[in-house]
């Protein structure tokens, strides 16, 4: 079969086409064919793209990380700041007595109670303790509570908040603590201070010493007086190989302020005043004569008194609970008993030496302040300390332990500024001149008469310089 010779010019014929050359359909029954569209040009054609690409399901991920970063920093670190900028409060406390240990036991308990708050204890040397705490505290940048001296009120009161009732009121105080912390710590009706411990002048004596010599410890001055000179050992020379009591010099004497408090208030001196002279002069000639002539117990050739009596060169040793636990280190074989100081007939009177806690006046945490001061008030809490207990209603409680002598003398102890604590203040000055006056005694340049009526005049000057306003 011969093949048709195609046009050239004719287009080759599509299904459509075919379709067109078709007879016309009816009208009403020609079907409507949609008119195609203009095809775009070749730049404005869509890429073939799908859903599940993977770029798109790349972006997916880094949205999503994106997102729970964002989730993450917002919960997990900006509202945390945020929460604690606005209810979280930090509280600096300074103390002289305890350790760290201690501390963390006792602020522990507040922080589980009060978990917006958080203590940090800082232990501060005594010396130069106080003139650094008022400095800090007025630049701005002192502690919130702080813990000081029972003395102290004179030169802190500036610096001191007063306690409202909601913290503790004045009759719950007064029922609670000792006498003496009333007179201390309550000025004209406002509470400054709540009471840490309580801890009075105290008698130490040898006991293996006082067995061997056949004596007891002395209850009585006039009794001491005899125990002291049967337990003192001399060589050929006179010299002091064993003292019967350290008393009577100054500088190698452990609180020997505190002891000549004691000899004053015994003898009717008054502590505020520091009058009259002439119990003040019967009081330093007492003192001295344990240091003077042939029938001297102590001298300012021996070991300071402390160590003597750890040493076992020391029949009797005045002193408080703090000497107790380096005592006890330094020399754990020592056999030492701790019994009440010697009285007059008839009478039963001591001194204290202890410590408070205050608020700053100048703090910026105020009310939780007062929230761990309401905390430190309680008789658990106290509980926790090393120190004798504050409360008066625990003294016959500590019948057997080391803190029962220094804690039972608290109902009848007095406070006097003239102590030994380091404050470069009202405490030290008083010492500096009481010092100087024993020693003018000693060194025979002075009569007790005369070093009483020098003193006296330093004393009025002194306080006359800190007295409260």
């Amino acid at each position: 079969m011969t093949d048709a010779v195609q046009n050239p010019n004719e287009l080759p014929q599509s299904p459509v086409s075919r379709q067109l050359n078709q007879p016309p359909i009816p009208a009403q029954a020609q079907p409507i064919m949609p008119v195609p569209p203009t095809p775009p040009s070749g730049d404005a054609l869509p890429k073939k793209s799908s859903v599940f690409s993977f770029k798109n399901v790349l972006k997916f991920f880094i949205g999503l990380l994106a997102v729970s970063i964002f989730f993450v920093v917002l919960f997990g670190v900006i509202f945390p700041r945020l929460g604690t900028k606005s209810t979280g409060v930090d509280l600096t406390l300074w103390g002289v007595l305890e350790d760290q240990k201690v501390m963390d036991n006792v602020l522990s308990g507040f922080e589980k109670e009060n978990p917006q708050i958080k203590v940090t204890y800082d232990k501060e040397d005594l010396k130069d303790y106080r003139d650094r705490l008022v400095s800090k505290i007025k630049n701005g940048t002192g502690p919130d509570v702080f813990m000081f001296h029972n003395t102290w009120y004179p030169e802190l009161q500036d610096v001191l908040l007063p306690i409202p009732s909601e913290v503790i009121t004045k009759d719950n105080f007064e029922k609670s603590y000792y006498p003496v912390a009333k007179k201390d710590l309550i000025k004209n009706g406002a509470i400054y201070g709540i009471p840490m411990n309580i801890d009075t002048l105290s008698l130490y004596v040898n006991s293996d010493l006082l067995k061997q010599a056949g004596q007891t410890a002395p209850k009585t001055w006039n009794s001491f007086i005899d125990v002291s000179h049967a337990l003192t050992v001399k060589d050929q020379a006179g010299n002091i190989k064993t003292s019967g009591a350290a008393l009577g010099a100054f500088d190698n004497v452990a609180h020997a302020s505190d002891l000549v408090s004691l000899l004053f208030v015994q003898d009717g001196v008054d502590l505020n005043s520091f009058t009259p002279v002439d119990r003040i002069s019967d009081a330093l000639n007492f003192y001295t004569s344990f240091a003077r002539e042939d029938i001297k117990v102590w001298d300012n050739t021996l070991d300071p008194s402390v160590l003597a009596f750890t040493k076992g060169n020391l029949a009797m040793l005045f002193g408080f609970y703090s000497d107790y636990q380096s005592i006890k280190s330094a020399n754990p074989n020592l056999s030492f008993n701790v019994v009440p100081v010697p009285q007059l007939t008839g009478q039963n009177i001591n001194v204290a030496s202890y410590f408070a806690d205050g608020v700053s006046v100048k703090g910026t945490h105020q009310k939780e302040a007062l929230l761990l001061m309401k905390y430190l008030a309680r008789k658990e809490t106290a509980s926790k300390f090393s120190q004798p207990s504050p409360f008066s209603s625990d003294g016959d409680k500590l019948k057997g332990t080391p803190t029962f002598v220094f804690s039972s003398q608290g109902g009848t102890a007095v406070s006097s500024y003239l102590t030994n604590q380091i404050d470069n203040g009202l405490n030290s000055k008083l010492s500096s001149a009481l010092g100087t006056a024993i020693n003018s005694i000693i060194s025979g340049t002075a009569t007790p008469d005369s070093a009483a009526q020098t003193l006296l005049s330093s004393f009025s000057q002194i306080l006359g310089q800190a007295s409260p306003k």
